[in-house]
């Protein structure tokens, strides 16, 4: 059996569909930063998803990979996540005017893999895949206390999600707290090629302050 940290940490991962309050640890991700509409086939952001999974899985398959974690032999890779903002929009984010989206698109290193493993790694899939990860970077990010909800359905109609989360993050006594270090955050549970629109799953986690 596999270490799935979904499963593992399901206060991070698997949240229920009303909002809740949870504190994320600092944790390390392989990254890589762009901007434009992320539904554009040849975008940037389509381009960083092969970049990222070229390294997690090489890192995976390598020696590293076998690296023991509490028990188990062999770990799941972690889903796909991105922070996102828009120029001028830090506590919102215009839907319709996709186009101008940055993003940090990542995906979490297991606790054991250094950076030295992953610069290893950046190199080993270089060589192999005769492809530029120039832009792929070791990134690492402490959300600190946080609103969070599942969100199904469509990416377009996360506004109703998060509008939730802001009426409970009030009731309990905080603040959006979106600044250019603190994000707009999802964690996609769903891959959009082989699942319905209507049924996709994305955690959606906003920063708070008291």
């Amino acid at each position: 059996m596999a270490f799935d940290y979904k499963k593992e940490y399901k206060e991070f991962y698997l949240p229920k569909s009303k909002p809740s309050i949870v504190t994320i640890p600092k944790m390390n991700y392989i990254a890589v930063r762009g901007k434009g509409n992320p539904n554009d086939e040849n975008g940037e952001y389509k381009n960083s998803i092969g970049l990222l999974y070229a390294i997690a899985f090489t890192i995976k398959m390598s020696y590293k990979g076998t690296h023991q974690i509490e028990g188990y032999f062999e770990y799941v890779v972690p889903p796909l996540e991105g922070l996102w903002w828009q120029e001028g929009r830090k506590n919102s984010i215009d839907y319709q005017n996709k186009g101008e989206m940055q993003f940090i698109s990542m995906i979490r290193l297991p606790d054991f893999v250094t950076e030295e493993d992953f610069n290893w790694a950046k190199e080993e899939a270089t060589k192999k895949k005769k492809v530029d990860f120039s832009k792929v970077e070791f990134f690492t990010y402490e959300e600190g206390t946080c609103v969070q909800c599942m969100h199904i359905g469509s990416y377009d109609l996360e506004p109703k999600t998060i509008e939730k989360m802001e009426e409970y993050m009030i009731e309990n006594g905080y603040e959006l707290d979106i600044t250019d270090t603190r994000l707009h955050h999802e964690i996609y549970l769903s891959d959009p090629r082989r699942c319905e629109v209507s049924k996709l799953k994305t955690v959606i986690r906003h920063p708070i302050k008291k």
